[in-house]
């Protein structure tokens, strides 16, 4: 399991006095903010509909993995459904409602997730990634810091691999809005793929870099170009939520 840095886990675990002073008044002590903090519930009211779903910052990963905000954990809780299997029901798109005994009893204990992976869904639940954005990352398997910037820009996670295989960075991808294969088909044969993020981000069209390329402009050229755009992309903030 890939630690988090120890810089990173101290500037997200520590509490600026105003914060420390909302945890407290939601009834929460220090030592406790940091825990449900550290298990990726950043905002003191998340962590109070948690703990009145009877979650912990131990047990809330069962809820966090399905995607499901604290209030459908209440909703679920209120109606006597166990956390694995109202996790399992959210998934495959059923609102809270309620479950007969005989159907509960029926529904097996889950297999306790990889550490790697609850590490990794809590590493981007800290950094305000949106559940269901980051359990689709964490469960792909993907090192939690890797992750960060693409799942903060709401890229999916299949098309984040391939735009990093490219070698698109995480804002050059988002700044395209198109899936990866879509753009893979349209430089097809126009350029190496090698070259491709190069001439892409640099703001040319699959035509115009293959006639540049004809006239002699190399990647590493059109490579100045890009690190001219990309100078305002990388810049530019995540979308709004996060």
């Amino acid at each position: 399991m890939t630690d988090t840095p120890r810089e990173d886990r101290s500037a997200e675990q520590s509490c600026t006095l105003g914060e420390l002073r909302r945890w407290r008044a939601a009834g929460f002590g220090r030592e406790e903010a940091a825990a449900w903090r550290e298990a990726g519930v950043t905002d003191p009211g998340d962590a109070r509909l948690w703990a009145t779903a009877a979650a912990t910052p131990a047990t809330v990963t069962a809820w966090q993995r399905a995607g499901m905000t604290p209030a459908d954990a209440v909703r679920w809780h209120e109606l006597g459904v166990a956390p694995h299997d109202a996790a399992r029901r959210h998934l495959a798109g059923e609102r809270p409602r309620r479950v007969r005994l005989l159907a509960r009893l029926a529904t097996p204990e889950p297999e306790l997730p990889d550490p790697a992976v609850t590490e990794a869904l809590r590493r981007l639940l800290r950094a305000g990634v949106p559940a269901a954005v980051a359990r689709a990352y964490a469960d792909a398997g993907w090192d939690g810091d890797e992750a960060l910037e693409w799942a903060r820009r709401r890229v999916d996670q299949g098309d984040a691999r391939l735009f990093r295989a490219l070698g698109f960075t995480a804002a050059e991808a988002a700044a395209l809005g198109r899936p990866a294969l879509e753009v893979m088909a349209a430089w097809w044969g126009a350029v190496p793929l090698a070259e491709v993020a190069a001439w892409c981000a640099a703001g040319l069209t699959p035509e115009e870099a293959s006639a540049q390329r004809a006239a002699g402009v190399t990647a590493e050229q059109a490579g100045v170009l890009r690190a001219l755009s990309s100078f305002g992309a990388e810049g530019a903030p995540p979308p709004a939520g996060t």
